[in-house]
């Protein structure tokens, strides 16, 4: 299947222009599809000074019709990640059937997106042209939440997955690759559409603890009382309910999550939009949280540590493979936090080995971010500590 459909590959070597032109038609050589639809690119900062001539080797050698990506300290291919030392990664994607476009934009163009619909405008796509949305961001340049909230405006109940680039953080540069531009700040935003959709998985890295709860006073980010009673009191019995192991684990990592879809009849893991609890007032009894909330809203507390993120991704990986009923599914696109990987989890890898034993041998490609982009219900969201798995899939 991935042959067929994708391949990815790494290269870890320097600059060399003979031997990434070598390794670029090798890469096409692998891929049995007649023809590439798309390439996926993403290179660590030492590739900068080259990073124009890397993308044009890429295009010219690897036969890509469109190419576009981000620079990371660290990279996803195939079942593997590289957080140190690592490289580029190149993926090849054939698509049959996809329409693809890719957009450029930066802070002036959200500056500009107050007005209805400017987004259809910039991109020449209405809203019925895609069905899905990947994007590559500096987090530096560009307010990626504001971009995000006149993108919901403007294209409404259509997925984005994606993440916000990392490089020389004590210099704040990164590099977003749209063809054979090389930008630093802005975000180039690739639209899906034709016989090919976007579907995928929103790992947050949290599993739920005690009951569903109804916010029932609530005043900015601050949450006075659940269910009628304070808020403090609710988190408080939701804790001493639990065995000395379990409250071991909650110590320091407890985050709020919020039901975005109020009309599901049972609410199961990714239903949530997971926040940060920022903290609590046991004598006034209202919880801080990085959010804002609204009255009404059904609300649960989660644990997060890495034995959650492995049952979260492991068992949404799972829903969404049951989801598709056997559609072909071309390749994917994973984004993971830099707070993820060896960092949480001890081990190299986790997330794309789980990634690859659900979905099998697909080209996969990606890197690690400074936030993580993807849906929770029908509205896109800026994730931490998120892994944002985009799957190319028949529609």
């Amino acid at each position: 299947m991935s042959r067929e459909y994708s391949v990815s590959a790494h290269w870890q070597a320097g600059f060399d222009e003979t031997g990434l032109q070598q390794w670029a038609e090798n890469l096409r050589g692998q891929l049995t599809a007649p023809q590439v639809s798309l390439g996926l690119v993403f290179m660590t900062p030492r590739f900068f000074p080259y990073a124009a001539d890397v993308l044009e080797i890429l295009r010219v050698h690897a036969r890509i019709p469109l190419l576009a990506g981000c620079s990371s300290t660290a990279l996803v291919s195939g079942g593997e990640e590289f957080e140190s030392d690592a490289g580029l990664v190149l993926a090849l994607y054939a698509l049959p059937g996809a329409t693809l476009t890719g957009t450029y934009f930066d802070q002036s163009h959200i500056e500009l997106a107050a007005g209805a619909t400017f987004w259809p405008e910039h991109t020449q796509l209405s809203p019925n042209q895609a069905n899905g949305w990947l994007a590559f961001i500096d987090p530096f340049h560009l307010d990626a939440e504001a971009w995000l909230r006149s993108w919901n405006r403007d294209y409404p109940r259509c997925p984005v997955y994606g993440g916000l680039a990392s490089g020389v953080f004590a210099d704040q540069t990164t590099q977003i690759y749209l063809n054979g531009d090389v930008y630093e700040e802005g975000g180039v935003a690739l639209a899906v559409g034709g016989e090919v959709k976007l579907a995928g998985v929103i790992s947050q890295g949290c599993t739920p603890i005690g009951d569903t709860w109804t916010l029932t006073r609530v005043e900015q980010n601050l949450i006075h009382r659940i269910g009628n009673r304070p808020a403090y009191e609710v988190l408080s019995d939701t804790v001493n309910k639990m065995t000395a192991d379990e409250q071991q684990k909650v110590r320091g990592n407890l985050f709020i999550g919020l039901v975005m879809d109020e009309y599901r009849e049972h609410f199961r893991r990714g239903d949530f939009l997971v926040r940060n609890l920022l903290g609590g007032d046991p004598q006034t009894g209202i919880l801080a949280v990085g959010a804002l909330p609204r009255a009404g809203q059904t609300m649960q507390f989660q644990r997060r540590d890495a034995a959650a993120a492995t049952e979260d991704l492991h068992e949404l990986l799972a829903q969404t493979h049951a989801g598709l009923n056997g559609a072909i599914v071309y390749g994917g696109c994973l984004c993971c936090c830099n707070g993820r990987g060896k960092h949480l989890f001890g081990t190299s890898s986790h997330d794309a080995r789980l990634a690859q034993k659900e979905f099998g041998e697909i080209g996969l490609a990606g890197f690690f971010c400074n936030g993580e982009i993807g849906p929770v219900g029908e509205r896109n969201f800026l994730h931490g500590y998120t892994a944002s798995l985009a799957l190319f899939v028949r529609k």
